[in-house]
């Protein structure tokens, strides 16, 4: 007797074929129509689709890792350790953050871009994956190829000088490399936004300076209070201990108006460069393909967590905003970027060192 599941309607028809000489004498072809139209409705209506929608019921059921592109020590290792620790007890599985560094972020970049689309695996970065890119050369572009899940927070990129360099303002600044040509500028990596702040101010003053790039402001930060580089473009975060400390100056910052923990700090613009703009976002992306749902649980744990009161601290130590918000505000942001950084790496005609 031929079972009745539409999912071997199929083969009770061919078996029919068989032994009936081309009669479906064990079902009729219009049982046959009806089983095959079943199983059609039921793909259609999720029900071989179960293991999966219990899989986004259930989420999370095991840890959660935090991919982050660039070393520890700078704002997106911090914005993705406080997050992740906030986000570790609210929805019962550790958060783990991973550093995956390496051809200025796209290493951990294309690690998270090639995961599972399963939710286990975030990747915490900033506007790089709108930059690195057009830099690199690459032949895709993060922010089409990765699914946006949360604005988690912007700052200024700030221009700093060890204090040893003898100038305490961007005139000074000046003034110092056309009589001393060649001065190397930090950064946390070939192809990162800090890349083409400094570039763009070389540009616009007329100054030679050579690109040193590091595998995060961790790294950087090191040779710049040891004075092995004496000029830097940096997230503050990882500034501020060594500012406070005076072993370094922090001489302009690169947003559109003073952040709120640098009043002190003028812009670029204020600085006499009309125009020279550039804010970082940070903001957490998932593969593309990952569930909607559990997008939309990540996105809700995460609005959470920028309210905590702990994690504001935090990130007000590193002259980090808070912000928040849908995927597709941060969707939105990274695209326009991406368009930005492709304009910008043409004008001002960076390449990788």
């Amino acid at each position: 007797m031929c079972n009745r599941e539409a999912s071997r309607a199929s083969v009770c028809y061919g078996a029919a074929n068989e032994s009936g000489g081309g009669e479906m004498s064990k079902i009729g072809r219009r049982t046959f129509i009806k089983h095959s139209a079943a199983a059609t409705a039921a793909l259609g209506s999720g029900i071989f689709h179960a293991p999966l929608l219990r899989a986004q019921e259930t989420w999370p059921a095991h840890p959660i890792k935090f991919i982050v592109p660039l070393a520890p020590g700078g704002a997106i290792d911090l914005i993705a350790r406080t997050v992740g620790e906030v986000l570790s007890r609210t929805l019962g599985h550790q958060v783990v953050v991973e550093n995956r560094t390496g051809a200025g972020g796209t290493i951990g970049m294309d690690a998270a871009m090639k995961s599972p689309a399963d939710g286990y695996t975030v990747l915490i970065t900033n506007d790089n994956a709108a930059s690195a890119p057009h830099i690199m050369g690459l032949s895709y572009d993060y922010t089409k190829e990765l699914t946006p899940v949360c604005y988690l927070g912007r700052q200024s990129q700030i221009m700093a000088v060890h204090k040893d360099l003898g100038v305490s303002s961007v005139k000074e600044l000046v003034d110092h490399v056309k009589k001393n040509p060649g001065l190397g500028f930090a950064t946390s990596g070939v192809g990162s936004n800090q890349h083409v702040v400094g570039a763009w101010f070389a540009k616009e003053a007329g100054l030679k300076l050579d690109h040193v790039p590091y595998r995060g402001a961790g790294q950087a930060i090191n040779d710049l209070i040891a004075a092995h580089v004496k000029l830097a473009f940096l997230g503050p975060t990882a500034l501020m201990p060594h500012y406070k400390a005076g072993t370094l100056k922090l001489l302009a910052q690169s947003a559109s108006k003073r952040a709120p923990t640098l009043q002190e700090v003028p812009t670029l613009e204020d600085a006499g460069y009309k125009g020279l703009v550039l804010d970082a976002w940070y903001g957490a992306f998932v593969p593309k393909g990952s569930p909607g749902a559990i997008v939309a649980k990540l996105n809700t744990a995460m609005n959470e967590a920028l309210k905590d009161a702990k994690l504001l601290g935090t990130f007000n130590t590193g002259a980090v905003e808070a912000i928040g918000g849908t995927p597709e505000e941060i969707g939105k942001l990274a695209l326009a970027d991406s368009v930005k950084y492709a304009r910008l790496v043409k004008e001002l005609n960076i390449k990788t060192n």
